[in-house]
């Protein structure tokens, strides 16, 4: 990673009991790595909301979520209603994700 990563520290994170963790995520498909994403809370990753998203590579801001390398549809942009945020919604089986050490 060529920056270092530091936590938001918001009302969203809060409301999810304080805890989080940096997870690199990649294509299931072809294994290129996407982005980096701040999970909050515990339970499993439905959803990337887009104020916890670090890109990895250049992407464009778009209605969908694809992998730069094999052009897969990894999920889809909406509106989280619960919290009134935008959020891609997650295809299942799309991503692979790993969790990373604040070390590194």
């Amino acid at each position: 990673m060529s920056k270092e990563l530091v936590f938001k520290n918001d009302s969203f994170k809060k409301r999810r009991g304080g805890h989080s963790r940096w997870l690199s995520l990649s294509c299931e498909k072809c294994k290129n790595q996407v982005l980096f994403y701040q999970k909050d809370g515990p339970g499993i990753l439905k959803r990337l909301y887009t104020d916890r998203i670090v890109l990895s590579e250049k992407m464009p801001a778009n209605k969908k979520l694809i992998c730069g390398k094999c052009k897969a549809v990894l999920g889809v942009l909406v509106i989280h209603l619960k919290e009134n945020r935008p959020a891609y919604r997650l295809f299942v089986g799309a991503i692979k994700k790993k969790i990373i050490r604040e070390s590194k």
